[in-house]
């Protein structure tokens, strides 16, 4: 098979993605041609003949201007041969996802089953309940999802037994989640990994991995922590999975450096070669001299089973400088407000912690299923 470009393996079937859905038949068409195509919210384009081999994929922006990705499709082949050796994957495994395919977690899945030949479902239509009655139904073996998704897929009670590997990416795992999963999915392996859209997979754990830490480096991954040994500090990394560039938008928090990138996140190696991920160098505050992660506090809200999306957001103080609003999707009256703010007013003190909780019934998400940071902080603003 070919490693310079996508293609769509003889024995892959599309199990369910019907033709109503017109990006999925777009890009598995392209999947089909080994075409060079840009993907977004918008739609898919081809590239012309010149850039076969080469993928383009739109971010919607979570905390800036939207930008393009620009990767070769080999990068993206040369973790599917990691994965199929890992796993031991191959035709006879039925793939499933849960979210859309401009989604790039979702993509990849899409891609990935495809020139591995295992047969396929997308599921992006579909409530929870009903996806995991497609999952069990068709004996879906592998799953990529991200915490949300399986979060709400665990909801619908369904056991699912055919599961041999689910892969989360696109955030923490929340605390009980794994557990979850192992009273649904009892035959299945949980492999959380770590990663971004410019540099694809960092590292991956299993149920081995330290509680906090996302796993060791994924294979061929080189990762460099510009901090003392078991300090935390900005996580570069060099491997054969790295972006090319950026051909719409820039950000600061992406450098190289000798053939290693960083896209400005910061984390810490233990002596086991364990790796914790603290949060974006970007989105770090300080509050009365002390450093803090929104996304710390991200994860600690979301272990709570009644919130399905959370940001947590600076606003100005004129006493600090800056003081941290929590905001949940969904409606928040004062008994639950004052509930979350003491949970994290016991993990991170009163200082760090959130001063208020707000719900947002119409929750504002990125086209990945993120939280639209950008869109959070304008509607607290205008409230203000």
């Amino acid at each position: 098979m070919s490693d310079a470009t996508f293609h769509w393996h003889p024995d892959c079937r599309l199990l369910r993605g019907t033709e109503s859905d017109p990006l999925l038949c777009d890009l598995c068409a392209a999947l089909r041609m080994g075409a060079g195509f840009t993907i977004g919210a918008e739609g898919l384009s081809a590239l012309p003949h010149s850039a076969r081999g080469i993928l383009q994929s739109r971010s919607s922006g979570t905390t800036g201007a939207a930008k393009t990705i620009r990767r070769t499709h080999a990068s993206w082949i040369a973790s599917f041969r990691v994965n199929a050796g890992e796993l031991g994957l191959s035709p006879s495994d039925t793939y499933a996802v849960l979210g859309a395919p401009q989604h790039s977690l979702a993509l990849y899945a899409i891609a990935e089953a495809a020139w591995l030949g295992a047969d396929l479902l997308c599921l992006s239509d579909l409530r929870p309940a009903r996806q995991a009655a497609a999952l069990r139904e068709a004996g879906a073996s592998l799953l990529y999802a991200t915490p949300t998704q399986l979060r709400l897929l665990c909801e619908a009670g369904v056991p699912l037994p055919s599961l041999r590997h689910i892969l989360c990416g696109g955030g923490r795992m929340p605390e009980g989640l794994r557990a979850r999963l192992a009273t649904l999915c009892p035959q299945a392996e949980a492999r959380e990994f770590y990663g971004a859209a410019e540099t694809s997979f960092i590292g991956w754990g299993d149920a081995s991995t330290p509680v906090g830490a996302v796993g060791r480096a994924y294979p061929g991954v080189e990762i460099r922590i510009d901090a003392p040994e078991g300090e935390y500090g900005e996580i570069w990394v060099r491997s054969p999975y790295l972006f090319e560039g950026y051909t719409e938008g820039a950000s600061t928090d992406t450098r190289w450096d000798e053939g290693f990138l960083t896209v400005g996140e910061m984390g810490r190696l233990d002596a086991e070669g364990q790796l914790t991920v603290a949060g974006r160098r970007s989105r770090m505050v300080t509050i009365a001299d002390q450093n803090v992660f929104p996304e710390d506090i991200e994860a600690l809200l979301l272990c709570d089973p009644t919130i399905g999306h959370c940001a947590v957001v600076p606003r100005p103080d004129p006493r600090r400088g800056v003081h941290l609003v929590a905001v949940i999707s969904g409606l928040c009256d004062a008994q639950s407000g004052a509930r979350l703010l003491a949970r994290c007013r016991e993990s991170f003190g009163a200082l760090a912690a959130p001063r208020r909780v707000i719900g947002m019934a119409d929750f504002p998400l990125t086209v990945s299923g993120k939280p639209d940071l950008r869109e959070i902080a304008r509607r607290l603003e205008e409230g203000e």
